[in-house]
């Protein structure tokens, strides 16, 4: 299935943040969104997710409009990272995950093994085991991301949209993200991802989608899109875009704060 987002506009009151909006979403793609603050990154996510209302234009899920698959079905196509969570009651890490799978056991339902167990290895594959039996509100805010992934993959959804879920990371925790969004690519999933950081785009590779201040948003390959010029009059300082030999690949750089 695919998710096509066409000539989509939505406004808060009068102020317009998304205008004429296109863009696809398939399987086994990474899409990472980026644009200046303000532009409509976190609004895009949570239209595509169905949690905003369109002003005008449509969101297709393999050819049909939200309204036509109910809230159930959306959430077992659609899992959400946001960039905070804060669990009204005080969950171990393992019964927060296991609320990941509640569009697939229904509204009076209860959790049961199977559940348990697709909890317990998400958690595995995400690398923190050891957090299971902790408070989910204990825990740092780097560990609650990565618990948060871990969710969304017991709700077992085609795709997966994630907002920043760099933006709480130490370095190391970073690289450990976005090597998990290429390895859920790889395995089948549609991975969406919001940034600041243009470098996360090109080191991931797959597609990009700009949102400029106008609200209009330009699609394609990171390798093309991301340029010296389209970022910088993005962003309105002078960026530069270099392949580096020992990487082997481009990168993003400001090259002195004196510029």
């Amino acid at each position: 299935m695919s998710i096509e987002v066409r000539n989509l506009d939505f406004s808060y009151g009068a102020r317009r943040i998304l205008h004429d909006v296109g863009l696809s979403i398939e399987p086994m793609e990474t899409l990472t969104i980026l644009g200046p603050n303000g532009a409509g990154k976190t609004t895009l996510l949570n239209i595509v997710a169905g949690l905003l209302p369109v002003s005008s234009g449509s969101i297709l899920y393999d050819g049909k409009p939200a309204k036509e698959l109910g809230v159930r079905h959306l959430a077992q196509l659609v899992g959400y990272v946001p960039q905070n969570i804060v669990p009204a009651f005080d969950y171990s890490v393992l019964e927060y995950v296991v609320t990941g799978c509640a569009p697939r056991i229904g509204a009076f339902g209860r959790p049961d093994q199977k559940h348990y167990d697709s909890a317990a290895q998400a958690i595995q594959s995400m690398g923190i085991g050891h957090l299971a039996d902790k408070s989910y509100r204990q825990i740092s805010g780097g560990e609650q991301q990565q618990v948060s992934v871990a969710r969304v993959l017991a709700q077992s959804p085609a795709y997966i949209l994630m907002d920043e879920p760099t933006s709480h990371l130490d370095y190391g925790n970073q690289i450990r993200v976005l090597r998990t969004i290429k390895q859920l690519a790889e395995n089948g999933f549609g991975v969406v991802f919001t940034t600041h950081n243009p470098d996360q785009a090109l080191l991931i590779g797959g597609k990009a989608a700009i949102i400029g201040r106008d609200g209009r948003l330009t699609s394609g390959y990171s390798r093309e899109l991301i340029t010296e010029p389209f970022l910088s009059e993005l962003y309105g300082i002078q960026l530069r875009v270099s392949k580096i030999d020992e990487p082997g690949r481009r990168i993003c750089f400001m090259p002195s704060l004196d510029i």
